[in-house]
């Protein structure tokens, strides 16, 4: 499952690449703005972007440079500029790969496919991940702690899972909700702090006193082994 961000400031083009990639398998997130996309490539661990080059606050091929500023993530740019020109322009700026609209989501969906292949970024993850005293077979869909094993449900294995891959690095609520649970953050979602609430009480800790999993407060959580 790749992280997607979609760079497009129609709202009912970004609508359809949205639903389009969703349908696909991705997590999606999507933005309107230059500013915006920058601001989430710097911040997010993103797999893949598509980009428009109509952009309301700053030509994208601007965007583009600057985006290859902060992160070698793969782009594709999706836009009505066909001319042999944008084409060369665009991918000497950084591009991986261009996509003249309209387009079927088929070819999308090639496009994207071929690129991860190329740069990995659909590459399976390590199958077993270890955090202290805490053991995660990705393939097994098991967990175990100490010598114990963990009865997890689906969802709370899914969310120890997502947090162990990433050990000490603290992970938005937002990030969660797309990954995990797979639909867009739509601000004061308890789903997660039940779900957290759930899965510290099976790693026999609480949120007064955590060992593995830890809160930061108005960002997110993190995964990290007891010091």
């Amino acid at each position: 499952m790749s992280k997607v961000l979609v760079v497009e400031d129609d709202p009912v083009v970004q609508a359809a690449l949205v639903h389009a990639l969703t349908d696909l398998g991705h997590v999606v997130q999507a933005v309107g703005t230059a500013v915006a996309a920058l601001r989430e490539a710097g911040t997010n661990e993103l797999d893949l972007v598509i980009l428009d080059l109509g952009l309301p606050d700053l030509d994208g091929v601007a965007a583009l440079r600057m985006l290859r500023g902060v992160s070698n993530v793969p782009v594709i740019v999706a836009t009505a500029r066909g001319a042999e020109n944008s084409v060369v322009s665009t991918l000497n700026a950084g591009a991986d790969d261009y996509i003249v609209k309209p387009f079927s989501s088929e070819h999308l969906a090639a496009r994207i496919n071929a690129l991860l292949r190329r740069t990995g970024g659909s590459a399976a993850p390590s199958e077993v991940v270890v955090v202290g005293d805490l053991s995660v077979d990705l393939a097994q869909r098991s967990a175990t702690l100490g010598d114990g094993v963990l009865a997890l449900s689906r969802r709370e294995f899914d969310l120890l899972a997502y947090l162990a891959q990433r050990p000490g690095r603290v992970i938005s609520r937002r990030e969660l909700i797309q990954a995990v649970w797979g639909h867009p953050y739509v601000g004061d979602d308890k789903t997660i702090d039940v779900h957290a609430s759930w899965l510290r009480r099976k790693l026999g800790e609480t949120a007064a006193h955590p060992r593995y999993l830890h809160t930061v407060r108005g960002v997110g959580f993190k995964l990290a082994a007891p010091e």
